[in-house]
């Protein structure tokens, strides 16, 4: 190949670049750099070096081809791009394009709820095109790595252990399964009642609490199964009515006459504020670990609904939406998790985020041994039914708002006593749930934000917010023997032990028989002087 016919490619391949403007000095004539360079690339690619000119080493020559290259893909591009502009412009009003635009419409309207999970101030198409790149870059890389043969441990089995609890028969035919701790109901100074959290059963109520702590403040705990959980049969189209009902049948069905505490724990606080909302009579005070609130509440603005799951995984963040807007989906996510069989972590099947005390303790024997009881017990029925009508629960329409829980109460008056209340500052008289609500909330919680701790004192006056520096979901709640015994002085104030029982007609005689003797016997530790003046006198 002679050096002229070198110099007629790179001419017509500049030809194709373009002038890009820069300008090579020394390259004689007014031939472009990018002319230049791919001659030269050109002449050491096919091993042919002009006289005189310095030999160029191999990296040189492959940046001015890439150079080169990249300057001719860029400008063809550009001659695409400007084609196609040229063929589509008036095609805005074809026939095609009309139903074409009316589609993407209809389709971005249904997607728009997406765009909830973003900031206010990005552009809905960009952020989503991102994502949309980034999860199918990820997909790729994970596809790829998935044929690095890694050993990993195989999960054990869940140990689901035969049927023990107690049930009690409600009035529409169901039966519910129920566990008590602590004193006996005839000896219960305080009874508290506690629905459980999302993939929990009754086996959890307040994990780790002693016996000694319960006798001591004279409490009975009440923990049961909700719905299709543990040994609770199902409820279909249950709501959180129907919920604070089975805690009123429940408390009826074991004897507790008077008002009892009601304990709301993460998911279980949406159970414990339906009691509050639907039985406010029968409830004496709730005391709440992290609950969760809804998200969709009517009181809840824009920014404090971002912030509710401002903390949390992406893949929690996807479940959040399926429960919304696509149930029927969940199913096949609960099979690969929970109700595949097979044990598994908490920020695994839950999607969770977690701190470093909450991971920690998760790490510790004492909490994977009471995790792994619970959960079997939680999944013994294998329904996915039960877990599904629990997520939709969560971030569907509750039946009221959380500032339904106290009201001030709503006055007729007339034109006159409004005027009147103008210049006179009357308090007016508050409804509802009156009674103590104490919240307990993490302040390195990340599965529930502290952000809903502060919208519920802003919409529940009464509620007592404690914040817990440093703690997180599961770190002040399980396994914490001080923490709880915070919580019951908090609670019930010194402990005065249990009620002692009246004693019965049969013992009041003994009792009398047993005081009569002692007065008329002498006591053996009396000295003999003593014994003789007694028998003096």
């Amino acid at each position: 190949m002679s050096a002229a016919s070198t110099l007629m490619w790179h001419e017509d391949l500049a030809t194709l670049v373009g002038d890009t403007g820069a300008h090579l000095h020394g390259a004689g004539g007014e031939a472009p750099a990018a002319a230049a360079n791919v001659a030269a690339a050109g002449a050491g690619w096919y091993g042919e070096e002009e006289e005189g000119r310095a030999e160029e080493g191999w990296a040189q020559q492959a940046k001015g081809f890439a150079e080169s290259t990249a300057e001719m893909l860029r400008e063809l591009g550009r001659g695409l791009w400007d084609v196609a502009a040229q063929s589509l412009a008036g095609a805005e009003d074809s026939e095609l394009a009309r139903r074409l635009r009316k589609r993407a419409a209809a389709t971005g309207e249904r997607l728009s709820f997406m765009n909830e999970y973003l900031p206010e101030e990005r552009d809905p198409v960009r952020c989503w095109l991102i994502v949309a790149a980034v999860a199918f870059v990820t997909l790729l890389v994970l596809g790829v790595g998935s044929g690095d043969e890694i050993p990993v441990e195989l999960p054990k089995k869940l140990i689901i252990s035969p049927p023990s609890a107690n049930r009690i028969q409600l009035p529409d035919g169901r039966h519910l399964a129920y566990e008590e701790q602590g004193v006996s109901a005839d000896r219960a100074r305080f009874s508290l009642i506690a629905p459980h959290s999302f993939l929990s059963s009754r086996l959890a109520g307040i994990p780790g609490i002693s016996a000694s702590l319960l006798e001591e403040f004279g409490a009975r705990l009440v923990t049961y199964d909700l719905p299709g959980f543990g040994e609770s049969d199902l409820h279909p189209g249950r709501n959180l009515n129907s919920s604070a009902l089975d805690m009123l049948h429940l408390a009826d069905a074991l004897g507790i006459p008077d008002k009892f505490w009601v304990v709301g724990y993460s998911g279980g606080g949406m159970h414990a504020w339906s009691a509050l909302r639907y039985i406010p009579d029968r409830v004496a005070g709730a005391a709440m670990f992290a609950p969760m609130a809804n998200p969709y509440d009517s009181k809840m603005t824009k920014d404090e609904r971002h912030k509710t799951w401002d903390r949390w995984s992406t893949k929690r963040k996807l479940m959040h939406i399926l429960a919304r807007r696509f149930p029927s989906l969940l199913p096949l996510f609960y099979r690969r998790s929970f109700l595949s069989g097979k044990q598994g972590q908490p920020e695994s099947w839950l999607s969770l985020s977690l701190g470093k005390k909450d991971k920690t303790l998760l790490e510790g024997p004492e909490f994977n041994a009471f995790w792994e009881r619970n959960v079997a017990e939680s999944v013994r029925q294998g329904d996915a039914r039960p877990f599904v009508e629990e997520a939709v629960l969560q971030v569907s329409d509750w039946g009221f708002s959380l500032s339904d829980i106290q009201m001030q109460k709503k006055e007729d008056r007339s034109f006159f006593e409004l005027i009147k209340s103008l210049f006179n500052q009357v308090e007016r008289e508050w409804v509802g749930f009156l009674g103590p609500i104490h919240i307990w909330q993490g302040m390195d919680d990340r599965v529930v934000s502290p952000s809903v701790a502060e919208f519920i004192r802003r919409v529940v006056p009464g509620a007592t917010v404690h914040k817990l520096l440093d703690e997180g979901h599961f770190s002040y709640f399980c396994f914490c023997d001080e923490c709880h015994r915070q919580i019951f002085s908090t609670l019930f104030g010194i402990p005065q032990g249990p009620i002692n029982p009246a004693p019965l007609p049969s013992d009041v005689a003994s009792e009398l028989a047993e005081e009569t003797t002692e007065e008329t016997t002498a006591p053996d530790n009396l000295t003999e002087e003593e014994q003789g003046k007694s028998s003096l006198a």
